[in-house]
């Protein structure tokens, strides 16, 4: 039976400078989504994961066109079209009250008209106090300071009704808020972040318009996340989280500088749980301690271009060994081990790396360029990504391509689709 290792060297270093970075041995200005030093509740704020702070934003609608073209394995091409409409509130109620709305309807034309209906965020916000913000409905809780992926993200399972986009920013953006209760305290250079997620369905629902509550409140959840500023140099920030049934874990989030244009991560999670192998088959008897963290660096020039490498580890993926038994052994097995993966957006292998790149203004002011590549460390597939935007005032075009690679049972070579070239028209209302 394939099975997942437990720690692994290069995670434990990970670790140890994770808690060394807590702990505030380490040097540099703190880094918290490029804060100012003086804006203490918003840096925060920032590493709580949490979009309560700041003015409201009026309301906003996005219309995108997509056609994508994908080349098939083993031969043969695919056509599809796609349109989508975003739309975002955030409205003052009265005094003290917000109201927050986020919600992407997508239509895609492959066979026949497909619709799917993600409600991503709706809840009230109450601020009784300058110090204190308390939210109920549903919240698109999202932690972590990684780029490509997020070991203390752990609202993220079963969060995603439709892909649009493989880009991790959007991965977390058009995903299923959670229904919780959530309330934050804050003071100068710290906060403190408690929620409780309910259950209030038994399964997921794959109805066009359905709230989908048992895609995100299958269970009982809660999470406490503390962050606090360590004199002028760091703030770290530690998280518990627990769900019923399950063991409690423990997360940590670190930034800081390293001179004057490279921002270094730590972030990671850890406790007692089941290899995803065993969770994908229904396999009794596999919890054990294991851990899962992402670390890496992002360097910036003056000329707008930032250039990111992250290292993944993920203890409850199958090893080596674990993954070619997998991969030689039933089909069936196989097929649910990969969506059991996916549905959690976990790693379906312990070891890969996530290099990425943006350069805004490229050649000319309002072209950006962005790619990334994934790289499974353990069968060397991969999975680079491109995207070349031009913005007007109201309209984005963008022109996408992406590329699976490695061998037909591999991480990425497994992928229905070889290639796809994708061009969309973005209308800003």
């Amino acid at each position: 039976m394939p099975r997942a290792g437990l720690f692994a060297p290069p995670l434990l270093l990970a670790l140890l400078v994770g808690w060394l970075l807590a702990l505030g041995t380490l040097g540099g200005a703190t880094a918290a989504a490029a804060v100012p030093e003086d804006d203490d509740d918003a840096a925060a704020l920032s590493l709580a994961g949490t979009s309560s702070a700041g003015a409201p934003k009026s309301a906003s609608l996005m219309v995108e066109a997509a056609l994508t073209e994908a080349q098939q394995t083993p031969g043969g091409y695919e056509s599809e079209e796609r349109l989508s409409l975003d739309y975002r509130d955030d409205m003052i109620l009265a005094a003290g009250w917000r109201a927050v709305v986020a919600d992407r309807l997508d239509v895609d034309w492959l066979a026949g008209a497909q619709e799917i209906n993600t409600l991503k965020q709706a809840y009230v916000s109450w601020q009784p106090l300058p110090d204190l913000l308390l939210d109920a409905g549903r919240v698109n809780a999202r932690q972590g300071v990684a780029l490509g992926y997020n070991p203390t993200d752990f609202f993220k399972a079963d969060a995603l009704r439709t892909v649009d986009s493989l880009d991790p920013d959007s991965l977390r953006d058009e995903r299923l808020g959670t229904v919780m209760l959530r309330g934050e305290k804050l003071w100068a250079g710290g906060a403190f972040t408690a929620l409780y997620a309910p259950r209030l369905a038994d399964a997921a629902s794959n109805g066009t318009f359905s709230a989908d509550f048992g895609a995100t409140n299958r269970e009982n959840r809660w999470l406490m996340a503390l962050s606090q500023r360590l004199g002028n140099v760091i703030t770290p920030q530690w998280l518990v989280f627990g769900a019923q049934g399950r063991s409690p874990q423990a997360g940590v989030n670190v930034t800081s500088v390293l001179g004057q244009a490279t921002v270094v991560f730590v972030e990671a999670s850890g406790g007692r749980m089941p290899n995803l192998w065993a969770e994908a088959l229904d396999l009794p008897g596999n919890e054990s301690l294991r851990a899962r963290a992402s670390t890496g660096l992002t360097y910036s020039t003056s000329n707008k271009l930032s250039l990111s490498l992250e290292y993944e580890y993920d203890g409850a993926a199958l090893s080596r060994a674990g993954w070619n038994a997998a991969r030689q052994g039933e089909p069936e097995n196989y097929g649910r081990y990969r969506n059991t993966v996916a549905d959690q957006q976990e790693l379906p292998t312990q070891h890969s790396v996530f290099a990425y790149a943006s350069w805004q203004d490229l050649v000319t002011q309002h072209l950006d360029l962005s790619a990334f590549v994934r790289l499974d460390l353990v069968d060397h597939s991969r999975l680079p990504w491109l995207e070349v935007r031009y913005h007007w005032s109201h309209l984005d075009a963008a022109m996408r391509w992406q590329n699976y690679l490695g061998s037909p049972t591999s991480d990425y070579g497994a992928s229905p689709s070889r290639q796809t070239w994708q061009v969309l028209l973005d209308y800003y209302l």
